[in-house]
């Protein structure tokens, strides 16, 4: 039987340690893969992070797109 990616197991290297994926900052972790031209980027807490800011966490679970947000949160910023 072969071992879970050290992404599932969260093994992140990084030091300092990688923000945890269910914590408020998960979207700092560091970017391991990335796939502009997929609109994706496999961040090292295991998280899917889509250019949308839509996110895929570890456990399979889903968090919606944040753009409204985060453009309110930078209004120098065009959308």
């Amino acid at each position: 039987m072969s071992s879970p990616h050290p992404v599932t197991r969260g093994a992140c290297t990084h030091e300092p340690r990688c923000p945890d994926a269910h914590g408020l900052d998960r979207d700092a972790a560091h970017v391991i893969a990335c796939h502009p031209e997929q609109g994706w980027s496999l961040l090292c807490n295991g998280i899917v992070l889509f250019e949308d800011s839509g996110e895929i966490l570890p456990d399979g679970h889903c968090v919606q797109a944040r753009r409204a947000e985060l453009t309110a949160a930078a209004l120098h910023r065009v959308a």
